[in-house]
């Protein structure tokens, strides 16, 4: 059996993601500034060639022979795996079934014909970012065959595999983004029509179902690839096809989270300002904003997370599995680790589904009379039963394939490093709730500061809201992660080198570990708020003899006034589960890039054996590297935030212009449609900046010194997660303080309620377009990062330093030309005086559009 040495390793993840980048800049004003700073900070490096490398780092790994893995009892940790297998393929089936049981739900005509016309153009919209994402591939597969077939000089075989599974990967997170918006848009209009029968369970199970049936599928089909590699594939092989993997999962969910996410927000945003500015309902069926808003809920809230987090648990997954192999030493404790991580993920997919259940169960017996209820009570109940369950299904599995192997207790001591990732997932939501809940007296402040202050103090209790929820979500992600590392302290160094990056490895594996639970929460928002849209854009309420026909084909009173009343407090506890499972899914990502960044050091310093004094603080390019990270971060946050301020001005000047309240029940289809192409041409032009920014912004940084890069990796990780945690809390409180007034106050119309929508609209890009686009982009570039570096060090160990200097500016410069562009390729283009507009919409996916004046 080969073991693998602890060098050359250059995880890819987002890699290549390469996109337009020969498309050299002949602007950015700053440049000649940039490229000195870049070169003097190249100078500045100690050595680049701080470690050598093993040629095509992660993707030469060799696994060890796990069929030699037994457990307690004598049986073969290989015949597990093989039992996982079967668990995928049920998890699949349970979500087929449910996709099922959603399309044969009674739905009224009128509501059906609203949903599957938000579907229709949920499919042009995901059908042009599949083009895109195809277009972008290309680049990737260019650079992979550049990387590895011409510099690493891999048989063009082992070429062939790392491209074909970047294929797999990328279509693995656009196919469950798909999933996830054709079973979303089947239960939204389920729930609206269930909402008439005045009984609030049912409304509650459609949506929980939908959710479950997409997290079963999103997690089974990424675990059942992941365990095809392990199982069926050469050992020697399983490196590449991790690797190209990875690759094109993170392109398709980065794609998919920061566009979705602009486009949500933009239709958003359009649609909730006609309400000040028209005195018109929400989801006013005349308001041809509305079925973007619709589109926008599935893009941003169902395609995004789907993707993200079918990308998340994967790269999470890939990241510990080179852990093992480097800082393992012992082929046979490499194998039983391996062994072990994937069948206490199977363990946690049957633990999921089995907590659903009974939850569901819970849920009919003490609802099934109710005629109110509290709806984010069972949600609530589902977070905890499934933490739970899962924590004692780890200690079970760990014991069964480790409790022979390993001494000293470890194998307790592994799964209580688990199980504060675990733990991790279900506190999260209950601290995001007091930030966010229609029950948190944070939010009921936001509604007094805007009673009196307007809209004013509103956005400022909004803040106050944010920065503390950062504050205690930031104490609790640390606090468990020290217990993990004290932990990891007792006996774990006997195995492995840096026990302590493990252990925050495997707490990420623990955050994501009731990932089918995390992702059904999620997704339940998306639902409600559709289902509401749905009710009102139907007009069913003005159909001639609907209380007879429903009585006559469904055998109920319908029930108008409770089942509107229903229908909002529902969409309340979507919003705030939304907003529980981003801080879930950002932490996974800044405590799991600690596990990357450590594949980086490790091969900079030969195995932790040579060059740890460029660790230090007093080690310059360290230092400022960690200054540096923070202005990317602040950087991306305003470009995606002027993406949708752009976009949606242009919207609303859309939609003023056509909306007809006079001698009209409802907008044409061809009015809502050129709304969603608006949409989608910002979401795409300002998508295509930001990410050319962060990935040139990745290679220049990377080629300046790597241990610059190494204290940028965490700069951005940090200020990423606070900025993530203030801005999506922010988002939700004023998301719910809304509701607040439109709900419980009865208020709608009031000055009061226009106070609250400004707030919204304010929150809007915080929470569903900012924040939840940093996790990607943490992960994009300590994925790419990991390449990069060691294309600077292969470089400059072939004596090209000067090389290496030169490209670090002109990488630099390149970067500095698109976060320009983020703003000034952007701007609203009309004059002070009038509304005339000084150019046209920016075209689908074309760089350089944009005069940047």
């Amino acid at each position: 059996m080969s073991k693998v040495q602890p060098q050359g390793r250059t995880v890819t993840g987002d890699a290549a993601r390469i996109s337009d980048q020969v498309r050299s800049p002949h602007r950015a004003r700053a440049g000649v500034l940039a490229a000195a700073a870049a070169l003097a900070l190249a100078g500045c490096s100690s050595s680049a060639s701080a470690g050598g490398t093993n040629g095509g780092g992660e993707a030469s790994l060799i696994l060890p022979d796990l069929s030699a893995v037994t457990i307690v009892g004598g049986g073969s940790g290989r015949t597990l795996l093989l039992v996982g297998l079967l668990v995928c393929v049920l998890g699949i089936g349970f979500g087929a079934l449910s996709y099922v049981q959603l399309r044969r739900m009674a739905v009224h005509p009128s509501m059906r014909e609203i949903s599957e016309l938000i579907y229709s153009t949920c499919k042009t919209y995901l059908v042009q970012q599949g083009r895109f994402l195809l277009m972008l591939w290309v680049f990737i597969a260019a650079v992979i065959v550049a990387y590895y077939g011409l510099l690493v000089g891999f048989p063009w075989g082992r070429v062939a595999i790392v491209i074909a599974f970047s294929l797999v990967g990328m279509g693995g997170s656009y196919s469950v983004a798909w999933y996830g918006i054709r079973v979303n848009t089947f239960a939204n209009s389920r729930v609206a029509f269930a909402s008439l029968r005045g009984r609030p369970l049912a409304m509650h199970r459609i949506p929980m179902k939908s959710g479950m049936s997409i997290g079963m599928v999103l997690i089974s089909i990424e675990l059942m690839m992941m365990l095809i590699i392990l199982l069926f594939l050469p050992s020697d092989l399983a490196g590449a096809c991790f690797i190209g993997f990875a690759i094109g999962e993170s392109l398709g969910a980065s794609v998919l989270r920061i566009a979705g996410g602009i486009f949500t927000k933009i239709a958003d945003i359009g649609a909730d300002l006609m309400k000040i500015a028209f005195k018109i309902k929400e989801d006013d069926a005349r308001n041809p904003g509305v079925i973007a808003d619709c589109t926008g809920d599935n893009a941003g809230d169902s395609v995004g997370p789907s993707a993200d987090g079918f990308e998340t648990y994967g790269v999470t997954g890939v990241a510990l599995i080179t852990f093992v192999l480097l800082a393992v030493h012992d082929p046979a404790v490499q194998a039983s680790l391996l062994v072990w991580i994937f069948v206490v993920r199977v363990a946690m997919v049957i633990a999921s589904a089995v907590s659903y259940l009974a939850n569901d169960a819970l849920a009919r017996v003490r609802y099934a009379k109710a005629e109110r209820m509290n709806f984010e009570a069972p949600l609530s109940s589902l977070v905890w039963i499934t933490s739970s369950v899962c924590i004692a299904a780890t200690y079970a599995m760990t014991y069964v394939v480790l409790g022979d192997t390993l001494t000293n207790g470890l194998w307790w001591k592994l799964s209580t490093i688990i199980s504060f990732g675990t733990l991790a997932g279900a506190l999260i939501p209950e601290l995001v709730k007091v930030f966010t809940s229609t029950h948190s007296k944070h939010v009921r402040e936001v509604v007094k500061s805007a009673r009196q202050g307007g809209a004013s103090l509103n956005i400022l209790s909004g803040l106050v809201a944010g920065n503390f929820s950062a504050y205690w979500l930031g104490i609790a992600i640390v606090g468990l992660m020290a217990g993990a590392f004290l932990m990891s302290g007792l006996g774990l160094g006997a195995l492995m080198v840096a026990p302590g990056v493990f252990a925050f490895g495997l707490v990420a594996f623990g955050f994501l570990g009731m990932g089918p639970v995390t992702i059904a929460v999620d997704s339940y928002g998306p639902v409600t708020d559709n289902a509401q849209s749905v009710y009102e854009l139907s007009l069913i309420e003005d159909v001639d003899g609907i209380d007879d026909e429903i009585r006559r084909d469904h055998g109920f009173e319908v029930q108008w006034d409770k089942a509107k009343q229903m229908l909002e407090e529902n969409d309340g506890a979507g919003n705030t589960f939304k907003a529980t499972a981003k801080p879930v899914l950002i932490g996974t990502a800044v405590v799991g890039a600690t596990t990357m960044i450590f594949s980086i050091i490790m091969s900079l310093t030969n195995g932790l054996t040579t060059g740890m004094d460029n660790l230090s603080l007093l080690h310059a390019p360290l230092l400022l590297g960690l200054i540096t990270g923070g202005a990317i971060i602040y950087w991306f946050t305003g470009a995606s935030i002027q993406a949708v301020t752009t976009g949606a001005y242009r919207a609303v000047e859309f939609i003023k212009n056509t909306i007809k309240l006079d001698g009209a029940t409802k907008a044409s289809e061809a009015d809502s449609r050129k709304v969603v192409e608006i949409c989608t041409q910002y979401a795409q032009q300002g998508m295509l900046n930001m990410f050319l920014g962060v990935f040139f912004a990745t290679l220049a940084f990377a080629f300046v010194e790597p241990y610059f890069f190494i204290g940028y990796l965490i700069s951005i990780a940090i200020f990423g997660l606070y900025q993530a945690i203030f801005m999506a809390n922010a988002g939700g409180a004023w998301d719910n303080a809304k509701k607040i007034v439109e709900v419980d106050l009865h208020a709608k119309g009031t000055a009061l309620h226009d106070a609250t929508i400004v707030g919204d609209t304010v929150g809007d890009p915080y929470k569903d377009t900012s924040s939840v686009a940093l996790n990607p982009v943490i992960k994009f570039t300590t994925l790419f990062g990991l390449l990069a570096v060691e294309l600077a060090v292969s470089l400059t160990d072939q004596g090209n330093h000067t090389l290496v200097v030169i490209l670090a500016g002109v990488f630099f410069l390149v970067s500095a030309y698109f976060v320009h562009r983020s703003f000034y390729g952007m701007r609203i283009r009309t004059t002070l005086e009038d509304d005339s507009s000084e150019t046209a919409e920016p075209t689908l996916v074309q760089s350089g559009t944009g005069d940047a004046r």
